[in-house]
């Protein structure tokens, strides 16, 4: 039998989840999964681990099962999220290499209500805050 294809170990911005064998573009990495919530729900708890499936219904990530809560924000990432029937399935966006931190971008709402006021920690971003200090 194949071994994971990731593994949760630091990273820039913590904990992070990283691909342990080569993942193909468009591949399917992993499923984010957690208890479904109703909207009055996801008010009362919220936090970082809650994913909208839509206006309606949240699936909420906290549990340490859903090692997907480990994927981090990129500003340049190299997955993808897609909702298919009530369920939140992660793939790859190119060829992802082994050792390699696998990541997807949280969108612009999320973005600016929990990763902008304290700086982006991202690779591309990174980068960009190097270039700009020269």
């Amino acid at each position: 039998m194949k071994s994971k294809k990731y593994k949760v170990k630091r990273s820039g911005a913590g904990l992070g989840l990283f691909a342990q064998d080569e993942i193909g573009k468009g591949e399917f990495i992993i499923e984010y999964k957690g208890k479904l919530l109703n909207q009055r729900q996801t008010d009362e708890k919220g936090g970082k681990y809650l994913f909208a499936i839509n206006s309606r219904k949240t699936i909420d990530g906290t549990t340490r099962k859903n090692i997907a809560r480990y994927i981090n924000h990129s500003c340049k990432p190299n997955a993808e999220v897609e909702i298919k029937k009530g369920r939140i399935m992660i793939y790859a966006r190119k060829k992802i290499t082994p050792e390699e931190e696998i990541c997807y971008d949280y969108g612009k709402e999320y973005f600016n209500e929990h990763i902008k006021p304290f700086g982006c920690v991202c690779e591309k971003c990174k980068i960009l805050k190097k270039v700009k200090k020269r």
